[in-house]
């Protein structure tokens, strides 16, 4: 009988446990969560205790007892943990922000809004091939957790491409809702960014992706980004802005709105929209504009359920959707909300890639490419709008089966389509 995959999660906060409830889905591969560390004793031993796993005071312990570090710390600690768990040997998963800039460690005062965007973008850029060198020497699984890539609507769509050898012309989407819950964002040497980091990310993946689809199913290379020009705002911080109690505003130096304008190397475009500014939930939606087709991707809210509700009072004990601010009336409860959103796919994915010796479908290439153009879409709201061009790793060798890391051109980034 074969050892079952162990695994440990640094951080033990909100992205930790969904994390932790996606493990317990695997099917087909023994998986075992061994423990938990973060900074937070109380936070750790009680995340541990409530699921039966151990406690580790540091990663270093935890290390030798575990075959995957799980990083769900904030991001400015994604590289050291990364790092340091690739070169002990380790498999990892890295939550989003894959990595950043989050300023001087040093610098208790950094402000990120008011520090040049040039320094931003070559640190986070080489935050982010260091991370890759490293698995790429440690010949370990970077498992990026972008879980738009496995939603069922966005993968849906990667069959669509693949089987009938369409062309993306144009892609819409975005994600807002009414500001985080995690206290670590709206601080930028924590989080490394506002709306563009914590929110575009996840639309602006999932369309790097399946470009990247578009590109292997027709002519076996993936499609990249070019070019990026973007603007951000900080509405809650205008003078002018009304403050109803209805939004979070407490932000100290990010923005709390983006869109971002993508030029990919066919010529074909995206338009991705984020913000801090939309109440009734997370809006969580891409709409791709095909050569063949045209789909609209609702990951939230969806309407397979539609309730009403008289009285807030009586679904107090009940789950209706994230953030959706009121249970009175209307609404949509999620009737699987984790599934939309694609977390026990996403986990399930990386299992087998790590079980098979495989790459995931979210892996360096969705890693290290989102990071170039988020922190190139900053130089370009710096400078108005300017188009910015995105420089991109070329170390990871998509699409040449000379560089891939186990000889296939269509191992990063493939749909299989059964």
């Amino acid at each position: 009988m074969e050892e079952p995959i162990r695994i440990g999660i640094v951080g033990s906060r909100f992205a930790a446990q969904f994390h932790y409830t996606a493990y317990q889905r695997v099917t087909g591969i023994d998986v075992e969560v061994v423990g938990v560390t973060s900074l937070n004793r109380e936070h750790r031993e009680d995340f541990a205790k409530n699921r039966g796993i151990n406690a580790f005071d540091s990663l270093e312990k935890m290390l030798p007892e575990v075959d995957v570090i799980d990083v769900c710390t904030p991001g400015y600690a994604h590289e050291e943990v990364s790092i340091t768990s690739l070169e002990a040997g380790k498999h990892i998963v890295v939550e989003k922000p894959f990595t950043g800039y989050f300023g001087p460690p040093e610098d208790k005062n950094f402000k990120g809004n008011k520090f040049p965007k040039e320094k931003m973008l070559e640190s986070a850029v080489a935050s982010a091939r260091r991370i890759i060198a490293a698995a790429l020497k440690s010949k370990r699984r970077l498992c990026y957790a972008e879980n738009w890539i496995y939603a069922p609507a966005i993968q849906k769509e990667a069959e669509i491409i693949t089987k009938t050898k369409g062309q993306i012309l144009w892609s819409l989407g975005g994600q807002s809702h009414s500001g985080s819950l995690s206290p670590a964002y709206g601080i930028w040497r924590l989080s490394g960014g506002g709306s563009m980091v914590g929110k575009s990310c996840h639309p602006l993946t999932a369309v790097l992706y399946l470009k990247q689809v578009e590109g292997l199913a027709r002519n076996g290379k993936a499609i990249r980004p070019k070019a990026v020009s973007a603007r951000t705002h900080e509405i809650t911080r205008n003078p002018k802005f009304i403050d109803k109690g209805f939004l979070r505003t407490d932000y100290e130096d990010i923005e709390d709105y983006c869109q971002l304008h993508v030029i990919f190397n066919d010529g074909m475009v995206a338009d991705i929209f984020a913000s801090e500014l939309v109440m009734g939930g997370v809006h969580n939606w891409l709409e791709i504009f095909a050569n063949n087709h045209r789909a609209k991707c609702n990951l939230s809210p969806v309407n397979a359920m539609e309730v009403y509700n008289p009285q807030e009072e009586q679904f107090a004990d009940i789950y209706v959707m994230e953030k959706i601010g009121t249970k009175q009336g209307w609404s949509n409860p999620a009737p699987d909300e984790n599934f939309m959103f694609g977390y026990p796919q996403e986990i399930q994915d990386f299992m087998e890639a790590i079980a098979a010796g495989r790459e995931p479908k979210s892996g360096m290439l969705a890693a290290s490419d989102v990071v170039s153009v988020l922190y190139a879409g900053y130089i370009s709201a710096e400078r108005k709008g300017t188009e910015v061009e995105v420089p991109l790793d070329s170390s990871i060798g998509i699409g040449d089966p000379a560089k891939t890391l186990n000889g296939r051109a269509d191992n990063i980034g493939e749909y299989d389509g059964k």
